[in-house]
């Protein structure tokens, strides 16, 4: 199937085997309209594939040779979806033409010869639908890419921490058994509050990684529905992720916030952006793994000027200046144990609700990473 038309498509394909029809229509419509024509079925297919992201209007004339205007607009439905059919017909034609309509096949008819004011006010309503058509196809298109690309996102980010469950599961086991599975060498008696300890992180990283998918349940069951009119703020957005991240001993107490200045986001977007948050989390920790000093520290910041935004900063060893300008924009591992997707990701995100993200130094050493919002007005934030 051919891709959706741009919303801006604008132009009346005119079919008639009448080539004095066709100029005619050229000359009294072209002041308002841009007019493409062809003279029968196998021109006008030629020119919506080449040219058919421009077409909005496909009108064509009920009566010419070989196929008539019904076989023409059906077969542009299948393959042009936005475009709005409009068939002219002769009086005679006009019972044939209105069980046409009743198919589905026709959208409006006219009857020849042509009645200028109602001609004009069937293409502009057609242009509008046309374009509405359009708009929203390519919604949905995003919309499909985005879930495909958070599902495949979503699939890496959970192996992490079931693969770390699986591995406490097994440490579990062998010294439940008395000795190593693989080995059969047998272990040596864990520290006091070992096992319990394996058992609290195993949970924390089992209830993240359901934490994690059930978002992406409800990115994808409300990825159709109309705007969700629940209200959200950035500081919500942090709160939650400092409630279900799963923090090693001590890692939680290197995060600080500062969320005086908080701000409405996307309702619709809460779990796509909490995914985000999560992963610029994940990757400051993992920026810091085995820093002594600077004692490790990782702020969590919200401005609501230049714009609207959410910085996450860290005092970590910072990242190369050769990678700054590459991470948003394609997949690049920093070197900190990740594959690279994770600030691609987190921009395609961003840019889906007309934000964006920056990547910079943090003054003194380390990384920032903001996200930039669309603007929105200010929220009262309580005492």
């Amino acid at each position: 199937m051919n891709a959706p038309g741009p919303i801006d498509a604008h132009a009346v394909l005119l079919v008639d085997d009448e080539a004095q029809a066709c100029k005619w229509f050229a000359r009294r419509y072209g002041d308002e309209f841009t007019v493409l024509t062809a003279s029968g079925m196998e021109e006008a297919l030629a020119v919506l594939a080449a040219r058919g992201s421009e077409v909005a209007v496909l009108m064509t004339d009920y009566r010419m040779p070989r196929h008539t205007g019904v076989d023409l607009l059906a077969a542009a439905s299948g393959s042009h979806p936005h475009v709005v059919r409009v068939l002219m017909s002769a009086y005679a034609d006009k019972d044939v033409a209105l069980q046409a309509v009743n198919l589905g096949r026709v959208e409006h008819i006219l009857e020849k010869p042509l009645d200028e004011p109602l001609t004009r006010q069937v293409l502009r309503q057609a242009l509008a639908t046309a374009r509405q058509r359009a708009h929203e196809r390519a919604l949905g298109e995003r919309r499909a890419a985005m879930l495909r690309e958070t599902l495949g996102f979503l699939a890496h980010e959970v192996r992490t921490p079931l693969a770390t469950v699986s591995g406490y599961l097994a440490a579990l086991r062998d010294r439940a058994s008395g000795g190593d599975a693989a080995t059969g060498a047998p272990l040596p008696d864990a520290a006091p509050g070992d096992t319990l300890r394996m058992i609290e992180a195993a949970q924390r990283r089992a209830e993240y990684a359901q934490s994690l998918v059930t978002s992406f349940v409800n990115t994808a069951r409300e990825a159709y529905r109309p705007d969700s009119q629940a209200s959200l703020t950035a500081g919500d957005l942090v709160r939650a992720a400092l409630h279900d991240y799963p923090f090693e001993p001590g890692e939680r107490d290197r995060l600080h916030t500062a969320l005086d200045a908080d701000f409405p986001v996307p309702a619709r977007q809460r779990d796509l952006l909490y995914l985000v948050l999560c992963t610029l989390i994940k990757n400051a920790l993992q920026a810091q793994r085995g820093q002594a000093q600077p004692t490790p520290r990782i702020e969590l910041a919200l401005c609501r000027t230049p714009r609207p935004s959410l910085r996450v900063i860290d005092n970590g060893p910072g990242l190369p200046a050769e990678l700054k300008d590459r991470l948003t924009l394609q997949p690049v591992a920093s070197g900190s144990g990740g594959t690279g997707m994770g600030l691609l990701f987190c921009r395609r995100v961003m840019t889906s609700i007309g934000g964006d993200i920056a990547v910079g130094d943090t003054e003194g050493g380390g990384a920032t990473v903001t996200l930039l919002f669309p603007e929105t007005r200010p929220v009262e934030v309580s005492p």
